[in-house]
């Protein structure tokens, strides 16, 4: 599958991969990935929310 034909995760996916993230990073406090990859999906959960109350409004 190309990154043109993928489909982006739904809201409720990206909230479930924050509490997975965040799960992670206690697990993990130290490990500089897990809070990359945490960081990154707080980002794509953010710009979703923000797109999604900017085409509400």
């Amino acid at each position: 599958m190309t990154a043109s034909t993928e489909q982006e995760p739904s809201t409720d996916a990206l909230k479930e991969s924050l509490v997975g993230s965040f799960m992670a990073i206690i697990g993990a406090p130290d490990d500089l990935e897990t809070a990359r990859n945490a960081d990154q999906v707080v980002r794509d959960l953010d710009a979703r929310l923000t797109a999604e109350a900017t085409s509400a409004a």
